[in-house]
């Protein structure tokens, strides 16, 4: 991957709304280096080959310590600097908390906080020495509310947008600008991953993680500080949620995430 080409770091780039992120950074010229663990990268890789830029799948379990420090070896080897990162990799577990297992729950705060924290250690200090460079992170809307029966998965994403946010004030006159992505319900795996489809929520219209992925690179791009990305539904679910009590918001999460409650739907 030797050419005039910015690069770009996307991890969870497989599928769903990190293989659109990939693609949105292929459309506009950067070479990329993906990451994920699933053996469904290979196949992100070549089809993101056809944009005509450098592709490098690095295929590593974030949610460990030495799959993280895989992936930077990978990116300190190309002797380039980073113009972009997007760090979308995430998991979630629908369920009762006390009815989930240990295991899943920390294997969500393994790869959705852990990882996170450790990949932007490793790759900010580099891109503020160039002083440029462009972060995403993917929060959620869910960051904005309580979440009974995703219990951990929306902490997770509660810290995240904090950090994202206090990353921006950190780097405020570094040229380096952080970014943090807050989707609503997209069309992904991460339902059927979470055991969610018998919920009101997997089983309800989502958005395009196509659109999502659009909306955040532009987003990311301008340097902005958030992007509510997805549907006017969503949009509309951001701005709400700036001013309802959190037990009303806990209260119409567990509406929709409530194992069993889309039996109906």
């Amino acid at each position: 991957m030797e050419t005039s080409n910015p690069l770009a770091v996307v991890t969870g780039a497989s599928s769903g709304i990190g293989y659109e992120l990939a693609k949105q950074f292929a459309e506009h010229g950067f070479d990329l280096i993906i990451a994920a663990e699933d053996e469904a990268l290979a196949s992100a890789a070549a089809q993101l080959t056809a944009h005509g830029t450098g592709v490098q799948a690095v295929r590593t379990d974030l949610s460990t310590r030495d799959g993280v420090e895989e992936l930077h070896r990978a990116v300190v080897a190309t002797r380039r600097p980073v113009a972009a990162v997007a760090l979308n990799a995430g998991v979630g577990q629908g369920g009762a908390f006390l009815h989930t297992d240990l295991s899943d729950e920390l294997q969500i705060i393994d790869l959705n906080v852990t990882s996170t924290v450790h990949l932007a250690k490793r790759l900010l200090p580099g891109m503020v020495e160039d002083g440029a460079g462009r972060m995403l992170i993917t929060s959620s809307i869910a960051s904005t509310m309580p979440g009974p029966f995703q219990a951990v998965y929306n902490a997770s994403k509660s810290f995240l947008q904090s950090f994202a946010q206090a990353l921006q004030n950190e780097l405020k006159d570094t040229g380096v600008t952080v970014t943090s992505l807050m989707p609503g319900p997209t069309e992904t795996q991460f339902f059927e991953r979470a055991d969610m489809l018998d919920t009101k929520v997997g089983r309800s219209d989502k958005d395009d993680p196509a659109q999502v992925a659009a909306q955040g690179f532009e987003a990311m791009m301008a340097g902005k500080d958030k992007a509510v990305a997805g549907s006017w539904k969503t949009r509309a679910q951001g701005l709400a949620n700036r001013v309802l009590p959190d037990s009303v918001k806990a209260q119409a999460h567990r509406g929709m995430a409530e194992p069993g409650s889309g039996a109906d739907g």
